[in-house]
């Protein structure tokens, strides 16, 4: 699987601009070279033991399962909309179907370069804002997950004080924190629930800065958190590792981070995991242009068709019998429809 520095993707980007206004007169027209499925990363890269590693897994399988030619780029040290364009342009111009854009921080660009390629399927992960018959929105209900999370945590805590770290406060991390803080408070209205977001929008660095995860998670430690969930892609590591240096409970997200093999010195002490099924949507979307009935519109994964779910990998939490039924009691309203979680706090 090729993997491209951020200078090369800036470099072969240019490249692609000059290659489609001066051959194609400033319009673009589809490859017909067939190279396969490709992904482009989200802030933090691939590595992070989560959302990026997700969206690596569904490719890999698409690889093994289904005989498909890959490609995984990485984004550039603080890159522009522009940066992201030139890299999906390139993606599609060498020929790969589909193009998959991991994070909504490439809404924008998706919506320029799909209009190009009409012929190639683009993917985009975690936004439905992009509407056009060429682009393919997953999106999840994370919220609903992260209540599970919190159902776990408020049953958890000893101290009756339990976190919350997001990475950069925007829309998608809310729905996180809404789903979580409902959870706790539905379970026991004396929990207290700190909140606190590494970054700010435009800067999304808070996805990606383990060592302002661990200070974060640390100073709710400090305050007499003991369970901390996490939404934070690779700054999560570092909620992660502060929780259990203290010998107190963390919440993974997006993957099972119990299994995560960068994680396995700290994961005795992942409670659970509160998880979407990227890899499932990846490959899914891989899989519909293989079979020539390629997906289009939004798809959406929640808990009902276990696009979301709570991991529950860890022995130590299948033995808290109280709180794994608890969590499959919630599970069950949610689906039913007797819980409706909120997606905003």
């Amino acid at each position: 699987m090729r993997r491209v520095s951020s200078i090369a993707v800036a470099g072969i980007g240019i490249a692609a601009l000059a290659f489609t206004t001066t051959a194609c007169g400033g319009s673009s027209s589809d490859s017909k070279k067939d190279k396969g499925a490709a992904i482009a990363y989200d802030v933090g890269g691939r590595g992070d033991q989560s959302f990026n590693d997700a969206a690596y897994a569904g490719l890999a399988k698409a690889e093994k399962e289904l005989g498909v030619k890959v490609d995984d780029q990485e984004p550039s040290e603080g890159e522009s909309d522009a940066d992201k364009v030139q890299r999906l342009t390139e993606l599609a111009r060498e020929g790969h179907n589909p193009v998959i854009a991991v994070g909504f921080v490439y809404a924008p660009a998706v919506k320029e370069v799909a209009k190009k390629y009409p012929k190639v399927t683009f993917g985009l992960v975690d936004d439905d804002t992009v509407h056009a018959k060429n682009v393919v929105n997953m999106v999840f209900n994370e919220e609903q997950a992260s209540y599970l999370a919190g159902v776990a945590a408020a049953l958890t805590s000893k101290s009756k004080t339990v976190g919350f770290v997001g990475g950069v406060e925007n829309p998608l991390i809310k729905k996180f924190e809404a789903g979580y803080v409902q959870g706790v408070h539905d379970t026991d209205k004396s929990v207290k629930v700190k909140v606190q977001y590494l970054t700010q929008p435009p800067d999304y660095s808070g996805f990606k800065k383990p060592d302002l995860g661990k200070s974060t998670a640390n100073g709710q430690l400090d305050a007499g958190a003991d369970v901390i969930y996490q939404s934070a892609g690779k700054a999560g590591t570092g909620v992660i590792e502060a929780a259990a240096a203290r010998g107190k409970w963390a919440i993974g997200v997006d993957m099972d981070q119990y299994k995560q093999a960068g994680l396995v010195k700290v994961k005795d002490k992942i409670l659970a995991s509160a998880t979407k099924g990227v890899s499932d949507a990846v490959f899914n979307l891989i899989k519909s242009v293989k079979d020539g009935k390629p997906q289009s519109g939004t798809v959406r994964y929640g808990l009902k068709t276990g696009g979301v779910g709570l991991a529950d990998s860890n022995p130590a939490y299948q033995k808290m019998t109280k709180v794994v039924e608890a969590v499959e009691t919630a599970k069950k309203k949610i689906i039913s429809g007797e819980i409706k979680v909120k997606t905003t706090p």
